[in-house]
């Protein structure tokens, strides 16, 4: 703190007055800076404010995706145990109907090894039949070819 000089009824005034001066200005400056520095304030806290309005809806947003994002996965995972059974049941459907083709294939050719068999039994049976019947037409002719030479015999006599 200053002193001041002293006169005739007291301080200096022009000293003190320009000490007060000087203090006023101070004070005011400081003022000033307080307001300032409060304006600064305001303004840090409303950008705060409006910081974590856009941070609290950032998050909204990032929860909604993370929620979407779930979804889309449980759907993806869902999709590939589809995609799984159906491929399963595919398969399960192909076996059958080769199995099946197969036994139908061996019904088939058992079929037509019986039916081969009955035509076989059938041509053996035509041809032991034609050969009798050959034998028996032969025999036939010989005895009406004997007919005939008989009569000729008899004519020629």
């Amino acid at each position: 703190m200053e002193k001041f000089s002293k006169e005739f009824n007291g301080y200096n005034r022009q000293e003190v007055n320009q000490f007060l001066s000087d203090t006023i200005k101070q004070l005011e400056g400081m003022l000033q800076k307080a307001e300032q520095q409060d304006k600064i304030l305001k303004e840090q806290h409303t950008k705060i404010a409006e910081q974590t309005k856009t941070i609290q809806s950032l998050q909204e947003k990032l929860v909604h995706y993370q929620s979407i994002e779930s979804t889309l996965q449980k759907a993806l995972f869902q999709a590939e145990e589809s995609s799984n059974n159906i491929k399963r049941m595919a398969q399960e459907q192909a076996n059958l109907i080769i199995q099946e083709a197969k036994q139908n294939a061996n019904r088939i050719v058992n079929d037509s090894l019986l039916r081969s068999e009955k035509i076989e039994l059938q041509a053996d049976t035509l041809d032991r039949n034609l050969r009798i019947f050959k034998k028996k037409l032969r025999l036939v002719v010989e005895q009406q070819l004997a007919v005939v030479e008989e009569i000729e015999d008899l004519e020629l006599n």
